[in-house]
């Protein structure tokens, strides 16, 4: 593809606060320049083409915001007067919706809502003075997103390329009573180091996000392919030819192995869920589902990596935290001898139930829930014995 005339942007991608460098490797197999991770987000600089690129096929990311431009305020009328002189009518018509979006760090303002409708309050009385209209605020759905970022006495002024946030894929249609954020399950599989052809399973799928993810990864389908929408398509520079031929490119990619994965709910109402989604995702023949409990039933495969997000007391009726946690490592120990297991846990007390020795703890967030997402390499024997044979070949258990 050629860039040379495609004047470079500069960009920012917004994610979840411990996936950062998880989304900064992302970028970078696209081919983005003068990356720096920064708090929950990253920035970088590319061509229109790279906007594109990043939205059909970046994981772990949010939205992928344009930098319009950057000022200092330090008053409230500042914001106002410096918003009002952008010629906000090169990106939208009166006609058309808005929405503004601000984030504030020991800034003037303390108050982001009062920022936000200060910043409307500013375009719209632009557009009405130089055409008697002024734009209306749509939420859900607007024409044109904008984000501010107040950071002491700066203040940066984006343009949001993706709209609806790209956790949202397009391909779940059903979800339990707590569902796992895409962006997240994706980043946890890459947090693991999985290979995309170790095999993978999930013994408490739920609605079967993180099965879905880890296919989409294995199988190299791009996660913005069931998307119908992105925002960039209403900017003035939006480049149709090229948008289509970086998605007929991106969804003649990819490949089919033959995967190895397996994921099992005791509810019999998740497991229904999980095929439908599989299916609306097109996955259905490469995921086997089950109804099994973890707790009673053996491994699918002699080895392989096991990830997982268990319920939890805060937002699942779990009657015993504890004794949830304390059956998931007695079934490891006795069963699981030679796998790799990865679990999400908002309770840091409840790991130590476990009675595991973790290999590595990374801290993630689950919305607001602080977790650690643990790793522990299960063995029977003495460890090293253990390490020396981890890279023997995988076999395959008949199901119970």
């Amino acid at each position: 593809m050629n860039n040379t005339d495609q004047p470079e942007l500069a960009l920012v991608a917004t994610t979840i606060s411990g996936l950062e460098e998880v989304l900064a490797g992302e970028l970078r197999q696209l081919g983005a320049l003068d990356i720096q991770v920064l708090r929950r987000a990253v920035s970088f600089r590319g061509p229109i083409g790279l906007v594109y690129r990043a939205n059909l096929w970046c994981r772990t990311a949010f939205h992928v915001l344009r930098l319009i431009t950057s000022f200092p305020v330090r008053a409230q009328k500042e914001l106002y007067d410096r918003l009002y002189e952008i010629p906000w009518e090169e990106w939208m018509d009166p006609g058309q919706t808005l929405a503004v979006h601000a984030v504030a760090h020991d800034a003037v303002f303390t108050h982001t809502r009062f920022a936000e409708q200060l910043s409307k309050d500013a375009i719209a009385d632009r557009f009405r003075a130089r055409t008697g209209r002024r734009p209306s605020v749509d939420l859900e759905a607007p024409f044109l997103q904008v984000h501010l970022h107040l950071s002491g006495e700066a203040c940066q002024v984006f343009v949001d390329s993706s709209g609806e946030s790209l956790h949202k894929r397009g391909y779940r249609k059903a979800t339990g009573p707590a569902p796992l954020n895409e962006v997240l399950a994706a980043g946890l599989i890459r947090l693991s180091g999985w290979d995309g052809m170790t095999p993978f399973f999930d013994p408490m799928c739920g609605s079967g996000t993180l099965l879905t993810e880890a296919a989409l990864i294995a199988l190299n389908m791009p996660p913005g392919r069931y998307r119908k929408y992105f925002n960039f398509s209403n900017w003035p520079d939006h480049r149709e030819k090229l948008w289509n031929d970086v998605r007929t490119s991106a969804l003649d990619s990819s490949p089919s192995p033959s995967l190895s994965m397996q994921g099992a709910d005791i509810s019999e109402q998740m497991v229904r869920i999980t095929r439908e989604n599989l299916r609306f995702a097109g996955l259905e023949k490469t995921v086997n589902i089950a109804r099994r409990d973890f707790r009673t039933s053996g491994p699918p495969f002699r080895s392989g990596i096991l990830i997982t997000n268990p319920p939890f007391g805060q937002r699942l009726p779990v009657d015993d935290l504890h004794q949830q946690y304390r059956q998931i490592g007695d079934v490891l120990k006795n069963l699981y001898a030679g796998w790799t297991a990865w679990i999400l846990a908002s309770d840091k007390q409840a790991i130590k139930f476990l009675g595991l020795k973790p290999s590595r703890k990374i801290t993630v967030f689950n919305g607001p829930l602080e977790c650690k997402f643990v790793n522990f390499e299960v063995f029977e024997g003495r460890r090293n014995d253990m390490l020396k044979n981890k890279n023997s070949s995988y076999g395959i258990i008949e199901n119970e």
